[in-house]
């Protein structure tokens, strides 16, 4: 059974920064493009980056420059460093793994969702 786990969400003033991890368990992470969505109050959810087998990244326009995908294929760990917050980065973030070993638009990455993690709730405070 394949389990997908967001952590490090927090508060954090305007400008700061958040680390957010993602564990995964039970696929073999190192085959898998990975990405981060999020769910502003309110609004849809929406992609947010992803990254592919191969760690090249696609970002959304909104979060370029200030957020930075990663992965630890040894710990299966996904990342989403996130610098220069800002009010409107406030919501809900979650991590999924996706279908095949690419993404190469994040905007579009929830079409290949193939396992959903809970989410970890980030609130930026001005």
């Amino acid at each position: 059974q394949v389990q997908v786990v967001a952590s490090g969400g927090g508060l954090v003033q305007v400008g700061g920064s958040l680390r957010l991890s993602c564990t995964t368990s039970g696929l073999t992470f190192e085959n898998y493009a990975m990405a981060w969505f999020r769910r502003a109050p309110g609004k849809e959810r929406e992609g947010v980056s992803c990254i592919s087998r191969g760690s090249s990244a696609s970002y959304v326009d909104d979060v370029k420059g200030r957020f930075n995908i990663s992965r630890d294929n040894d710990k299966r760990i996904l990342y989403l460093q996130m610098d220069r917050l800002k009010p409107e980065d406030t919501a809900m973030y979650y991590c999924a793994t996706l279908a095949g070993a690419l993404c190469f638009d994040a905007a579009t990455a929830h079409r290949y969702v193939r396992n959903w993690g809970q989410g970890t709730q980030v609130t930026v405070s001005s």
